[in-house]
């Protein structure tokens, strides 16, 4: 009797997965990918809008201010590479 029931829990089990594979998964796999479609088309819109200037219009941004070096650091040396022949 034992056998029996765990081959037809077996078999519920498989015919549930294979239901669930079948029809129930492409449906949950198309509202995600269309949940992602979403979010990166309004990724996109956002970034669109808040450019500055219009549809285009070329716009040269200006480059970031950079902190000078400090020249007086010291001297350059010149140096020659020895070779050790031992």
């Amino acid at each position: 009797m034992g056998l029996l029931k765990t081959i037809a829990i077996i078999l519920i089990f498989y015919y549930a997965f294979k239901f669930i594979g079948k029809y129930i998964m492409p449906l949950f796999i198309r509202k995600v990918v269309s949940n992602v479609e979403k979010k990166m088309r309004d990724q996109q819109q956002n970034r669109y809008e808040k450019e500055d200037g219009e549809i285009g219009e070329t716009v040269i941004a200006k480059k970031p201010h950079t902190k000078e070096s400090n020249k007086n650091v010291g001297d350059y040396v010149d140096y020659e590479e020895v070779k050790d022949d031992k």
